[in-house]
């Protein structure tokens, strides 16, 4: 099995993820930013290898196969590579810099899940406590007793997701000839409170009963976490992350965003949503108050990786809470496939090794951050154009040579061979 089929279940948003996403063909004038190392040495650097031209090759035939922009970071050992390809902007060919801000999706709910677990330290908050004894308001009733803290952050609660009800107009997904894209435009100006967004998905049909196994995935638990984290802390939930997660591991382009634009060197963002928006458009300007501690965050490949680094190395939270985090259960993601989930990481197991992190999109760009078990090696890459599997006459969404050229660039990028096979 290619590592892609595992990565599309963490996400942000409804089926899809770094891998699985709609693609336009690279325009002439769409040019290939060659791959740059940072590494002093050449060829093979220590540990699986930095085989700087290989990655380079897989890089650029990401974009060959249809992504505008793609830009990663590996480390192997203490050594380091970098590169990107292809351009930032479709119209006036700004090319793409390995350096750039994304909006980085999911990934987020692992600095969340971090920022409760320093709170479960401090005893503020008890992983198997009713989250009605702390948002009697939010969650009330008999649902509040029966569902704790730890269901929320497993994704075990049973609570759905309330996307399908923030975007009326993706109602109907995964049927495509029943949606339209007009709720992404009505909501790129649209401020959310995360409280309306959570009463959508208490209203809705439960997804099953909370502590069932498999869990289902739902970004109403993440921002249901974000108020608990408010309430027992007295701060916004952004504020607390940023101060005691994110300036803890020392990341210095990582940020909730402020108003609707990205802060710093960025690409556009261009969403196909399925080949119903022909062609992508850019959804770079964007207020995310939609998604907020579940999927907002803004990040670098570099800053992902330090992030992962800082975390699995026991510097963000104690080891017993990083043991807790990576207790995993399995959970239904949003695409359907099952997936090993903690507390907001993902195990992936390969042929070269356990990995844990995150991948994550939201309209228009898609991130993905793994770190091996022994922190040795990482990988964080991201791309500019999402949804990109136009559907067949019955429509669904069929392969697109995307998909195999990722799972290329993720194969050389976490074993240092063209795939990644998956352990059972």
């Amino acid at each position: 099995m290619k590592l892609r089929t595992v990565l599309c279940g963490t996400v942000a948003v409804l089926a899809a993820c770094a891998g699985t996403v709609a693609a336009v063909p690279a325009p002439p004038e769409a040019r290939a930013v060659p791959a740059g190392a940072t590494s002093p040495s050449a060829g093979l650097d220590g540990g699986l290898g930095l085989d700087r031209a290989a990655l380079r090759s897989a890089l650029d035939g990401v974009h060959r196969a249809g992504v505008p922009g793609v830009f990663a970071e590996v480390r192997d050992t203490g050594r380091t590579w970098r590169g990107a390809s292809g351009v930032a902007d479709l119209v006036t060919g700004r090319p793409v810099t390995a350096d750039m801000r994304q909006r980085v999706g999911s990934v987020t709910k692992t600095f969340t899940a971090a920022a409760v677990m320093q709170q479960v330290e401090q005893g503020r908050i008890r992983l198997d406590a009713p989250i009605g004894d702390y948002l009697p308001q939010l969650v009330p009733g008999e649902r509040g007793q029966r569902i704790t803290v730890r269901m929320l952050l497993n994704n075990t609660s049973g609570i759905p997701d309330y996307i399908p009800y923030a975007f009326p107009s993706l109602g109907a997904f995964p049927s495509l000839p029943d949606v339209t894209t007009e709720s992404l435009d009505d909501n790129r100006f649209r401020e959310f409170r995360p409280a309306e967004l959570i009463e959508m998905g208490l209203a809705a049909p439960p997804a099953s009963e909370p502590g069932a196994l498999p869990g289902v995935y739902s970004n109403t638990n993440w921002l249901i976490l974000g108020q608990l984290l408010e309430e027992v802390t007295g701060t916004p939930a952004e504020e607390y992350i940023t101060r005691n997660v994110i300036e803890r591991a020392g990341l210095r382009d990582t940020a909730f965003p402020e108003g609707t634009r990205i802060e710093g060197p960025h690409s556009r963002m261009y969403e196909a949503f399925y080949g119903l928006i022909d062609p992508p458009r850019d959804y770079s300007v964007y207020n995310m108050s939609w998604t907020g501690t579940g999927a907002s965050l803004v990040s670098t490949m570099e800053d992902l990786n330090r992030f992962y680094a800082e975390l699995l190395g026991g510097r963000i939270v104690s080891r017993s809470s990083l043991a807790e985090m990576q207790r995993t259960v399995p959970v239904r993601a949003l695409d359907g496939s099952m997936i090993e989930y903690g507390f907001g990481l993902h195990k992936v197991g390969t042929d070269c090794g356990t990995f844990w992190g995150h991948s994550g999109t939201v309209w228009g760009a898609g991130t993905i951050s793994l770190t091996r078990a022994d922190g040795k090696r990482q990988m964080s890459v991201a791309v500019n154009l999402q949804r990109w599997n136009e559907p067949d006459s019955s429509g669904v969404p069929q392969p697109h040579p995307i998909d195999g050229a990722l799972s290329t660039l993720y194969g050389r990028a976490l074993c240092g061979g063209e795939t990644a096979r998956i352990t059972p």
